[in-house]
Parts: structure tokens; sequence; C-alpha cells
């Protein structure tokens, strides 16, 4: 069997060395399509071993990623991007998984973002069909997937992500997102995509359009629509204001059902019921009880990063929101025990209120 890393790339001097090392013991070949480096880039690729083919870039990233593919041999094809560090992981045990199943699948990977938010640096988890066997191939000008209704299983394959810590490729993006929208006016991804986006450079009501459109479209199956949701009751809360409270009860109300045991959406909720008290305490009072359940709940399920979503809301993140809860509610021996499972997981916001208030 053979496997082989196939990439595209331009001007990643800064971290290309590392992606290609943290790789190399896992494949056969490196395969790497430049799309216009102007930097140390294509040495580097060349002195780690890579075969380095140039595309002129036409505005397309799966024309790119398939010209890359239209390179390699292998029997499966692992998809990285320059900025991801693949975790040690058996070259053996991942060839006996491989031949474990039959027809034609989708490997996924695990890959953790690191990005910067008010806590300083936070982390999310999503996971990401990157080894795809012979013949597979893209499609999609602009946050490209891989062509065809096949089948994706996540496979023991992790990857670090910092390219949202010396980057904001937000902007570079938006008009590839816009023009794909306008030419694929029902797909819910782009949709997606281009409201994530948006809400990325906080552009919170130009966003909102677009994730209702998402929410209209998206069939129900989608692996991505679950983060789209949780992404959505965000930018709602964020704009607050009684129409959006409104808007954010109802998916609250349709979705719990089906999204209340994923700890991402139990978080937000827990944040959403709290917003709805404030806005109007005598009116929802009767909410109170709920910001206690949902944070309870996140605890009781537990991280769950192969769902994906923000690293913490499963635990630490949830244990210190409980703990203000109980703070601000009077019960000071619950706070301090919530508290201290947050600080417990190194989490700073509840050492920090542990030595200020208590």
């Amino acid at each position: 069997m053979k496997i082989n890393l196939v990439m595209i790339v331009k001007n990643e001097e800064r971290s290309l060395r590392r992606c290609l090392k943290a790789a190399k013991p896992l494949v056969d070949q490196i395969i790497i399509a430049d799309t216009g480096s102007s930097d140390r880039t294509k040495f580097i690729a060349k002195e780690m071993g890579a075969t380095v083919v140039d595309f002129l870039w036409v505005n397309d990233f799966s024309a790119a990623r398939n010209y890359a593919l239209d390179h390699s041999d292998g029997d499966w094809n692992l998809i990285l991007d320059a900025d991801e560090y693949l975790r040690s992981c058996s070259r053996k045990g991942l060839e006996k998984l491989l031949k474990s199943r039959e027809g034609i699948w989708l490997g996924g990977i695990t890959r953790y973002d690191s990005y910067r938010d008010e806590d300083g640096v936070s982390r999310s988890t999503s996971v990401l069909p990157r080894l795809l066997p012979k013949g597979v191939r893209y499609t999609g000008p602009i946050h490209e997937q891989p062509a065809g209704d096949y089948p994706c299983y996540v496979l023991p394959l992790s990857a670090d992500h910092d390219g949202y810590m010396n980057e904001d490729k937000g902007e570079r993006n938006l008009p590839y997102l816009q023009k794909a929208v306008k030419e694929y006016p029902e797909d819910g991804y782009y949709h997606f995509q281009l409201a994530s986006t948006l809400r990325n450079l906080k552009k919170y009501t130009e966003s909102l359009e677009y994730f209702r459109n998402f929410y209209r479209l998206v069939h129900p199956k989608e692996a991505y629509r679950a983060g789209g949701v949780v992404l959505y009751l965000y930018t709602l809360l964020d704009l607050g204001g009684k129409e959006c409270l409104d808007e954010a009860a109802l998916i609250v109300e349709k979705e719990e059902p089906f999204l209340g045991t994923w700890p991402d959406f139990s978080f937000v909720c827990g944040l959403f019921y709290m917003k709805r008290v404030l806005s109007d305490v005598e009116q929802y009072i009767g909410l109170l009880p709920n910001i206690e359940k949902c944070y309870l709940r996140c605890l009781n399920t537990g991280e769950r990063p192969e769902l994906g979503g923000v690293v913490g809301t499963g635990s630490f993140k949830a244990a210190y929101n409980l703990g203000a809860w109980y703070e601000v509610s009077g019960q000071a021996e619950l706070a301090i025990k919530y508290y201290r499972m947050a600080a417990k997981e190194g989490y700073q916001p509840a050492k920090e209120r542990l030595k200020k208030n208590f």
C-alpha cells in the first residue's frame, strides 16, 4: 500500500518544514503543487524530499488540489495544508485500518485549531475528510470538498493547526465565497462558509442573512450543519435585541432534541438562557434553572473532539460558567467546587476568580 502526501502551497516558509517533518514517517512520497511562491517555500520542499510541480493559479482551489493529485500514484492520498502538523501515528496501524473497510470511503482526521479570543488562546476541533483513496478529486472553487457522496470514517489521525494564530484569511476568501454564493445560490455549504467568514470578520449583521440561508438550505445529515447552527446562535446572541433573541429561542427549541447531547450546543444554550433572562427578568425568570441545566449537561456529556467544537465546552469552560452562575446566585460552596474543577485543568480565568473572590 502506498500513501502519499499531496499539498498545494504558496509562500509557506514559516511552517512548511515542520509540516513535512511531522508527516514524513507516515507517507511514501510527498507531492507539492506550488501556486506562485516568492519566498523559500519551494527550496524547503525540495530539501525535504518533495516532488514539486508548478501550478498557474486560476482562482480555483479545487483545480490546484486536483492538479497535485494528478501527479500522485498513491493508493491513498493524505491532504494537508502547510500550517497543519500531524501528531504521531503508527503507519502499520493506519494501514490495518485502511484495509479493514471495503468500497470507496474517505478517512477523517481530527484537527485542533488554535485561535485568539478573550481567554487568550483557545482551541477547537473539526473532523475533516483528508485521506482520500486513489481517484477521488475535489470540487468547489473555495473551501473545496471531495467530490462524490462517499462515507467518511474518523481515523486515529490528529493534526495541530496554527494558521489562525498568524494570519486571517477571511478578507482573502471573501470575494471567492461571494462569487460562489452567486453561482450556487441553493448550496447551503457556501452560504455557511460566507456567513462564518463574515462572522470572523466581526460583520455580524451582514453574516446573519447567510446564516439564515444556510439554515434553510442545509440537509439535516450534513456533517457541518451542527457547527453552523451553533455559530448562527452565537451570532444572534452577539447582535442581541429582542428580535434576535426571539429567533434564537425558536432555533434552540427546534434543535435541542437533536443536538442536546453535543456540548457545544448545550454551552451556547446556557449563554442564550442567561441573555434571555437578563433581557427581561420579570418575563423570563422561569428560565433561570435552564442555565444550570445546560452547563451540567455539558459536563455530563464531556469532551467530544470527534464531533468537532470548542475544546472546553465539555469540561473547563462549562465548569467555569457553572461556577460563575453559582457565585452570582449566592451558592459559594458550589461556585468554589466548579471554579476549582476548571482551575485544575489549567483554566486561568478560574484561577483568577478563586484568588480574587474566595
